[in-house]
């Protein structure tokens, strides 16, 4: 192993503006470091399940929610809790939140009661109650530039906006998933972008992960209520809750093939928790039952064409963006479908013509098809990147990376 002077580095990452990058990325990973990792001490508070955890601004606080209804606030550095408090709620705690630029003072909490609630910590008193989800609450999410402002997803597939400033005691929809995925689809997860605010990622039932702009639905329904023909119109002419262009779905290649079969084995497919990089530019998601997913959110990959039996021409990937029955120019009410840069050929009637492939590829192409079959991923893409390797000129007839993981046969 390579010897490490973190010394040097530090030094290099202060004076060189373009090694912090490669410094973080370097470092989160270093077997030294690794090596170090350990239980430093428990915190004994709670009288059942932690199933929520939240650091203030400064990083000096901890806040932490539990099944017991109770919410603690501690000094991890000193190991010692400093308030607890009875929340309210009368189910499980899902999420809590300090609310920003309010001195540590407020806290946020959500749960399984289908209520939010926001506490004064400084005299242990819970200051407003909101019940307007029907199913259960399971993650808060602020945003720095809104100090006043925070928004809640639940289980019965809404995104709510709360605003402390109003006298009402009641919140706006901001999303409303049903128009678009069911009565069944369930908000699981919401975080807003650190770099831009107005940047709302959402996980919720399925594969996909949408990143909202906030700033555009607002005004898009202001426009709406200024108008005034707003509120005239028929059943075939219903106003768009989203306006064209607010929305975007990310979802690696391969999971909407595979989402059928997860149906078949009783298993769902629901991204569980999302998290932006702190530049803004990355988008983690943990989907539940299946694998963490990394998504750049600026240098989107080149587009690619690999060939589909004409069958498949009727709902594929165009430029990036899903085209199904019912879909054109990859926008369904506003919601543009990312799918990290695959695309099929644009209609029905243009379809690459067939080329046969040599004979040592064909050897190659029914090894991968083998692999494929047998799940062995890792097998299948070292075939294919074989391929392109060997008939760099080919390597449109095999699709990028993102077209292998969709176990697509050649």
């Amino acid at each position: 192993m390579a010897k490490v002077n973190i010394t040097r580095d530090l030094i290099n990452r202060q004076i060189k503006e373009r090694g912090a990058l490669s410094f973080e990325r370097h470092y989160h990973v270093t077997d030294p470091f690794i090596r170090r990792l350990g239980l430093e001490a428990e915190l004994q508070g709670h009288s059942g399940c932690v199933n929520c955890l939240e650091w203030n601004e400064k990083g000096d606080l901890l806040a932490s929610g539990s099944d017991d209804q109770h919410t603690i606030v501690w000094d991890p550095l000193h190991h010692k809790k400093l308030l607890s408090m009875h929340t309210g709620h009368t189910a499980n705690i899902f999420s809590v939140k300090f609310l920003p630029h309010a001195g540590d003072r407020i806290l946020i909490t959500g749960a399984a009661d289908s209520k939010v609630h926001v506490h004064d910590l400084t005299v242990k008193e819970t200051i407003h109650m909101f019940g307007d989800h029907t199913n259960r609450v399971k993650r808060i999410a602020t945003a720095p530039m809104w100090p006043n402002t925070f928004w809640s997803a639940a289980e019965d597939g809404l995104i709510r906006q709360y605003d402390l400033r109003e006298n009402s005691k009641h919140s706006e929809v901001l999303i409303d998933l049903t128009e678009y995925c069911g009565q069944l689809v369930e908000a699981k997860c919401l975080t807003v972008n650190p770099q831009d605010n107005n940047c709302l990622a959402v996980g919720a039932s399925g594969p996909f992960v949408r990143l909202y702009d906030i700033r555009m639905i607002h005004n898009h329904r202001k426009s709406m209520k200024q108008s005034p023909s707003a509120g005239v119109h028929t059943f075939c002419d219903r106003q768009k809750p989203l306006p064209d262009g607010a929305a975007q779905y990310y979802v690696a290649g391969h999971l909407p093939v595979k989402l059928p079969d997860y149906n078949n084995r009783l298993r769902v497919l629901v991204a569980t928790y999302v998290t932006f990089s702190p530049s803004g530019t990355e988008l983690l998601v943990n989907m539940g039952g299946e694998q963490v997913y990394l998504f750049d959110l600026t240098y989107k990959q080149r587009p690619y064409t690999f060939l589909l039996p004409r069958k498949c021409h009727s709902s594929g990937v165009q430029n990036g963006k899903m085209s199904t029955n019912g879909v054109s120019n990859g926008v369904s009410n506003g919601l543009h479908l990312h799918s990290n840069g695959f695309r099929l050929p644009e209609s029905r009637g243009h379809v690459s013509p067939q080329v046969e492939l040599p004979p040592y590829l064909e050897r190659v192409k029914q090894q991968a098809n083998e692999a494929f079959a047998c799940q062995q991923w890792t097998q299948a893409i070292q075939l294919y990147s074989k391929a392109v390797q060997r008939a760099p000129h080919n390597a449109m007839l095999y699709g990028n990376r993102a077209a292998a993981y969709m176990k697509r046969k050649w």
